[in-house]
């Protein structure tokens, strides 16, 4: 068996790409599948009628065609016009090479294995692992002495090691089951281990679940979110957290839940949104004062409710993804935060202090959260309401640092990457940590902020600078 059958730490395998932050089985969705650092890219294959391989998961389109009933150009044009993604193989492969990837082939129908073998074979492709849930195709693959590893697709309710007689790999597709990792016991593992045989783990998306699962010795685990598979650990290499901006918006629309998710699902420490009063007392979370930028509404914020937020889709300016996503609430926000074990930099907008406070106490979620906001008026209310409340103070805003430190009793000041860094020690002697915001993506710039070590970093592109820190300080 080849080396890297024996990684360290679970492969992240990309389930059909990102496809959490672009369409399943796309280019693009593999792209990001490599930005959000997967290890493999599960690949969903079948044969057009003409012979050629391509990337699409269901047998028919959403016309009702079946995918091999048409030629690869007939495919091609049909899935533009239904707003799918049926990719040629070649063009995935082609894009793997280039990103270094591994590939995992779903192979869907029987006939494609072999041509899927010698494809792979063709593009130089080392890492590569061929699965499907019909065992003629595993035993097809042996047939011909396949120098690739096969996996054996398990659905729920039969025999792993009787289903996967044969497979070098037991890929277990229990994702709809309720407690799946109760299963993983050390007896479980131990028989697979007897038989040669490496367990690969169904798509997971839930965190909590995720936790349970990375530390098990598994080949893989594949994910619609790659990047909740290893989490990035800033703090591994100091003390520095990292604030995103408005949410991961490299890969979501900002402010919206799944901008937060893809922060905390990275391993991002804090996720700052902008949070904005309704006209019935409900709190929303968007930046500007009107709907017009970043959703298909109109008008001003304070003036809707939220059953008006609730028609307005603020995904689809990004993409057409993220067509229908919402205007989340604040406690959407907070829940998200909960779920991940993280951390909000809350800046109020036209919030009223009194109302973000109580959202907050509500999720007892007060440890969780820091707040700012341009009005200080906004601020001194926010103060009075909540004696306990971490508040952030702008170093610019203030004429001396020592003002900085009396003004609210903050617990964090933020600083450009243009002050002086050298206010640092006072800062923490003080007890208040300081914080540098940048909003560009010059690595220079980050050199530099590493090099002054704030205790926080508030970046629009974190994962830029996640980057930056890899190629600096891992090998």
């Amino acid at each position: 068996m080849t080396d890297w059958m024996t990684p360290d730490r679970p492969y992240a395998i990309a389930h059909r790409g990102a496809s959490a932050y672009a369409p399943e089985g796309s280019l693009e969705a593999y792209e990001k599948a490599a930005r959000l650092g997967a290890d493999f890219w599960e690949v969903d294959i079948r044969r057009a009628a003409c012979g050629t391989l391509v990337a699409c998961h269901d047998a028919t389109l959403p016309d009702g065609r079946a995918v091999a009933q048409l030629t690869a150009d007939e495919l091609s044009q049909a899935a533009r016009d239904l707003g799918v993604s049926a990719v040629p193989l070649a063009s995935v492969l082609a894009l793997a090479v280039a990103r270094q990837a591994g590939i995992y082939a779903d192979i869907k129908d029987p006939v494609a294995a072999i041509p899927v073998m010698q494809a792979l074979i063709a593009q130089g492709i080392d890492r590569a692992i061929l699965g499907t849930f019909d065992p003629r195709a595993v035993a097809a693959l042996a047939a011909v002495d396949c120098p690739y590893p096969r996996a054996a697709l398990v659905p729920p309710g039969v025999d792993p090691f009787e289903h996967a007689q044969g497979a070098d790999i037991i890929h277990l597709c229990w994702e709809r089951l309720e407690r799946p990792q109760d299963q993983l016991t050390p007896d479980f593992f131990a028989r697979a281990r007897d038989r040669g045989q490496s367990i690969v783990l169904w798509h997971e998306e839930d965190p909590v679940r995720m936790a349970d699962l990375r530390h098990l010795p598994v080949l893989g685990i594949c994910s619609d979110r790659p990047e909740l598979v290893h989490p990035f650990r800033a703090r591994a290499l100091g003390p520095l957290e990292i604030v995103c901006h408005r949410g991961a918006t490299e890969f979501a629309p900002e402010n919206t839940a799944e901008a937060a998710i893809c922060a905390f699902a990275a391993g991002f420490d804090v996720v700052e949104l902008d949070v904005q009063s309704l006209s019935d007392g409900t709190l929303a979370v968007i930046h500007d004062p009107t709907f017009d930028r970043t959703t298909d509404g109109r008008g001003a914020v304070n003036w809707a409710t939220s059953e008006t937020c609730a028609h307005l889709d603020a995904g689809g300016w990004y993409s057409g993804h993220f067509s229908g996503e919402k205007v989340p609430g604040f406690a959407d926000i907070l829940d998200i935060a909960a779920a991940y074990d993280g951390q909000l930099y809350v800046e109020l907008k036209s919030a009223d202090p009194a109302a973000v406070i109580a959202a907050v106490r509500e999720r007892d979620a007060m440890h969780r959260c820091f707040f700012w906001a341009f009005d200080h008026d906004r601020l001194v209310a926010l103060r009075h309401a909540a004696p306990d409340a971490r508040i952030m103070i702008r170093r610019q805003d203030l004429p001396d640092l020592k003002t900085a430190l009396t003004t609210l009793s903050p617990a964090i000041i933020e600083y450009t990457h243009t002050e002086d860094f050298s206010e640092f020690p006072r800062c923490r002697a003080a007890g208040v940590r300081p914080m540098v915001a940048y909003m560009g993506r010059d690595t220079e710039i980050f050199d530099q902020i590493l090099a002054a070590a704030p205790d926080l970093a508030n970046l629009h592109f974190p994962f830029l600078f996640r980057d930056h820190i890899q190629a600096r300080f891992q090998p």
